[in-house]
């Protein structure tokens, strides 16, 4: 074996074979209060995983470690066999992400704000461009591009939100409540878009929700709740580990889950 060979063997997996997101041991406190307790899960290129909890379960404190917004104090993140504190740079490169608070800027047009997102990843004017049209397109907004972003609905806001975090090509996409305050047909819209993402495109992605009716049957589930991963798996596998017929019945009665 040449030393080369031998190098890249003690490395480990490359990133083509390393998951697009895996989660070891995290844990985090704020003071006295232990938000994320030993949570561990992985999430594979092509998969829809649904990271499902009530509010308060730590949903958004684990998406804010992954996206290095607070730094976990226990247990590792790797994004495509990256470790997010020794290589963050190149790590959160491969994430695109949609938080649960708005982040676009209302006062930019829509364009304005990709273009933005874009030169911060690098990207010259014209892939930017061309992004932009393939993007806004699949989402039904280019036509919008050139309004302000104040002058659009809830729905369409969220919507060039899904656009920009896809600007830059991530393999892995995190989601937290991503339809919150969106009408029916709106969430439709979102769900099916990523879904097609995951399907044709191969990327992975992470789905934080309360809403147990945005899990899917074919979807991977990570259930967390106070803090600690109290199911991972298949929703097939969910559902008849906890001896239950449905992931509405599932979750509701997952041991260490209690009446709430």
């Amino acid at each position: 074996m040449s030393a080369l060979e031998t190098a890249a063997e003690a490395a480990g997996p490359s990133a083509d074979d390393a998951p697009a997101l895996a989660v070891s041991g995290v844990g985090h406190s704020f003071g006295a209060l232990r938000a994320l307790d030993d949570v561990a899960f992985a999430v594979h290129p092509g998969e829809f995983a649904v990271l499902l909890g009530l509010n308060g379960a730590g949903k958004t404190t684990l998406f804010s470690l992954i996206t290095r917004l607070y730094h976990s104090r226990s247990g590792s993140v790797r994004i495509f066999g990256l470790d997010i504190r020794m290589k963050p740079s190149q790590a959160l490169a491969r994430i695109g992400v949609v938080f649960q608070q708005p982040s676009i800027d209302l006062d930019l047009t829509v364009s304005q704000n990709l273009h933005y997102h874009a030169a911060l990843h690098g990207m010259s004017r014209r892939l930017a461009a061309d992004r932009m049209v393939t993007e806004l397109g699949r989402l039904e907004m280019l036509e919008r591009a050139h309004d302000k972003v104040r002058n659009l609905s809830g729905g369409q806001r969220r919507r060039v939100e899904f656009a920009r975090a896809l600007m830059h090509r991530p393999g892995l996409l995190l989601l937290d409540e991503p339809t919150v305050g969106l009408d029916i047909d709106g969430r439709r819209t979102i769900i099916d878009h990523v879904r097609r993402l995951c399907d044709e495109d191969g990327m992975a992605v992470l789905w934080a929700t309360h809403l147990i009716d945005e899990v899917g049957d074919l979807d991977r589930v990570i259930v967390l709740h106070e803090g600690r991963v109290l199911a991972f798996g298949s929703t097939g596998e969910v559902i008849r580990n906890a001896g239950a017929s449905t992931i509405v019945e599932a979750f509701t009665d997952l041991p260490g889950k209690g009446d709430t």
